[in-house]
């Protein structure tokens, strides 16, 4: 009897973990790395013989993965030649996700360990998905390592529903550097003429946008019918 209420605390921690890796499958994806659909689509019940162990306790260390970019990625990535660099490679590279087992704070140890393996295995960008916030001194590291390292931080609750599959939510492209510099000279704009989306807006953060990048936003009208919108990431 004594196992009972365990045993129903892991079913619903596997369940939101599982809403977690969904979403965080589609959100790698649709930024444009390549992923097979049934990493994406998993069922709750391959999920649990997967990622759970005999108690039916999930097993984080077991959820991390690694993506890498499209050929449309790359391409979208990759700036336009110069007299000094003829034939530029894509500045995107390989991703890591990983799920932290941390249950307590997550401080300077634990981002610092996360930061060096990325580094050391060559990912261009990380995602950490925690269950508890970062500290203050956790999220300066991930300032400094922006040069050489994009690392991201998530939260499980904020995963659990993929906001971009909502109604109300139109969809978002980010342009290329290509693509934003034809829009501004289409309509003889200066970037700082744009509409602004913050790199904290959820929608920003599911994409990853940087600063100074533009996104386009498609959005459905029953007069106008589809018609689109641009706002430059700050």
């Amino acid at each position: 009897m004594d196992d009972e209420p365990n045993a129903s605390a892991y079913a619903k921690e596997t369940s939101r973990l599982w809403r977690a890796w969904r979403t965080v499958h589609e959100m790698v994806q649709d930024r444009g790395y390549e992923l097979a659909e049934d990493e994406i689509n998993i069922s709750l019940e391959r999920f649990r013989r997967e990622f759970t162990d005999d108690t039916g306790s999930p097993n984080r260390a077991k959820m991390s993965f690694s993506a890498s970019p499209s050929d449309s990625m790359n391409k979208k990535f990759t700036p336009p030649p110069t007299p000094n660099n003829p034939d530029p490679g894509p500045e995107c590279g390989r991703i890591w996700v990983e799920f932290c087992s941390e249950k307590g704070s997550i401080g300077i140890s634990v981002m610092k360990k996360f930061v060096q393996y990325c580094a050391a295995n060559n990912f261009k960008a990380g995602i950490l998905v925690t269950a508890v916030p970062l500290s203050a001194q956790a999220r300066k590291i991930i300032t400094v390592t922006q040069q050489y390292t994009q690392i991201e931080c998530f939260l499980e609750e904020d995963l659990l529903v993929n906001i971009t599959h909502h109604e109300l939510v139109p969809k978002h492209v980010l342009l290329s550097r290509e693509e934003k510099t034809a829009l501004l000279k289409r309509y003889r704009l200066k970037e700082t003429q744009l509409p602004r989306i913050l790199q904290k807006d959820p929608i920003a953060r599911y994409l990853g946008l940087k600063r100074g990048q533009v996104v386009k936003i498609i959005r459905t009208s029953e007069t106008a019918g589809r018609y689109a919108s641009y706002r430059l990431c700050v």
